[in-house]
């Protein structure tokens, strides 16, 4: 996270660097050029006034062993020239050489015959090639009489620009190596309890309501929102537990009087007729108490599963090793037909409670409540990443409508078609509840083609984590 964190804050600083860096650099390599340019006007602006002084007593022996001594000195070939262009004075073919690889020469040439000082071309950018042209008129005005000419190479310039130019880059390089070297600690120690409070809400979200997250250390702000957080759950944690602790006693205080109830209605069987009224109020009120004391015996089951929330890799292989007789003895009391189609090696995640009840609840309301001939469960295995494994229990029953599945999985719903028959109506929500909290899904599909042609029956399809296998040892396959 803190990585995410420098990846914003270090182009930004980037920026700033850039930003201040940009605007130095183009002033420093302009300074180092203007420098060069008034050193170059200064040179040729002496030599313009001994050129004046010479041509004036036609003694040029002085001025041309200093022109020469000049361009011997600091290999800058410079050049008296007349109102046409020739060279009078200067090393001619140095000037020359240098001249014809000028393209501006002529232009500036041209203005200071005319009278008028050169300016600089401010040509200063280190991948430019091009030399400094400096050119001072001798005389004045209409006494225009010639010209001396410079041409200077700037390669040292440009030298002397990159070399500053590297030592501005190394100065901003400096806070952002700083920057760096301080944001990766400060961003870690920031960001260490936002992790803290991440990984505390992925143990909340798998049913842990126990976690607390870490209010000492980080930033005030951080501190805070932990307190609140821990704030919050200890109220969560405080309503789950007095809703599954009502549920529970309630269930529990009521079975007693329940069970009461009970021994006192069974209790009045040998004072009915068998053929008088009584007796049909006798089996109704017995029937109800049952249903009373089944609905009491769900609700303490749902309250213990849903105070267990942990999970666990499973292998679909060994649940099933200890449910499959078991099915296959129930459906051939009932004149059913079982088929398993599971291929082996599938391991997943099991929901709290245990997946072999939760297949065992499926089978059973196929069983019970879809008058189905056949009975199918089929698993498969998805690929790639999220993968899930899925079960499905299908069958070739009576079935349910698309309304009737949308409300199939809330608490207590009930088919019309099966009020009289034993249930109580949270077996398929508490399953649901089961699954999702391990990530899973429970969806409720059609099922099997009838035999008469007239629909389909009922279909419980389990979505569950798929369990990646890890070899025993390295190099070695997973076990299958």
């Amino acid at each position: 996270m803190h990585r995410r964190l420098l990846v914003v804050l270090v182009p930004l600083a980037v920026l700033l660097v850039a930003a201040l860096g940009v605007p130095l650099s183009v002033t420093v390599a302009e300074r180092e050029m203007q420098e060069t340019y008034v050193n170059r006007l200064g040179d040729v602006g002496r030599f313009a006034s001994l050129a004046e002084t010479a041509l004036s007593t036609g003694r040029t022996e002085a001025l041309q062993q200093e022109l020469t001594r000049y361009h011997e000195l600091y290999g800058i070939p410079v050049a008296l020239i007349d109102t046409s262009g020739t060279v009078l004075l200067g090393p001619t073919d140095a000037y020359e050489q240098a001249a014809r690889a000028e393209p501006a020469l002529p232009r500036i040439v041209t203005a200071a015959l005319a009278g008028a000082r050169s300016e600089p071309s401010w040509e200063w950018a280190p991948w430019d090639d091009s030399a400094l042209v400096v050119a001072e008129p001798v005389g004045r005005d209409s006494e225009v009489v010639g010209a001396v000419v410079t041409i200077s190479d700037l390669s040292k310039t440009r030298d002397a620009i990159l070399v500053r130019w590297a030592r501005l880059a190394g100065l901003g390089l400096l806070p952002l190596i700083a920057l760096s070297a301080v944001a990766w600690p400060v961003s870690a120690w920031v960001l260490r309890p936002v992790r803290k409070l991440d990984a505390a809400t992925s143990r909340i979200s798998e049913g842990d309501l126990t976690i607390r997250a870490d209010a000492e250390a980080g930033p005030i702000e951080l501190r805070r929102l932990a307190e609140s957080f821990n704030t919050m759950m200890d109220a969560v944690e405080n309503a789950v537990q007095r809703q599954r602790a009502f549920v529970s006693d309630a269930s529990h205080q009521l079975r007693n009087p329940l069970t009461s109830l009970r021994l006192a209605v069974e209790s009045l069987a040998p004072h009915l007729r068998p053929d008088g009224d009584g007796r049909q109020a006798y089996d109704i009120a017995v029937d109800e108490l049952k249903a009373m004391q089944r609905m009491l015996n769900s609700l303490q089951a749902s309250a213990r599963m849903e105070s267990i929330r942990t999970t666990s890799p499973v292998d679909l292989d060994e649940v099933l090793a200890t449910r499959v007789d078991r099915w296959r003895a129930l459906t051939a009391t009932a004149g059913q037909t079982l088929t398993v189609d599971v291929p082996p090696g599938l391991r997943l995640l099991e929901p709290t409670g245990g997946l072999g009840s939760i297949l065992d609840e499926l089978v059973s309301n196929a069983l019970r409540l879809s008058d189905a001939q056949v009975v199918e469960v089929v698993a498969r295995a998805g690929v790639g990443d999220g993968a899930v494994v899925t079960v499905a229990v299908r069958d070739d029953g009576q079935g349910l409508d698309v309304s009737e599945r949308a409300q199939a999985l809330r608490r207590f719903w009930r088919s019309p078609r099966h009020q009289n028959v034993p249930g109580t109506g949270l077996g398929l929500a508490i399953c649901a509840d089961l699954i999702g909290a391990a990530g899973g899904q429970l969806r409720l599909e059609e099922g099997l083609p009838r035999p008469d042609g007239s629909g389909h029956g009922f279909a419980a399809v389990v979505a569950l984590p798929v369990v990646p296998r890890v070899a025993a040892r390295s190099g070695a396959p997973a076990p299958m």
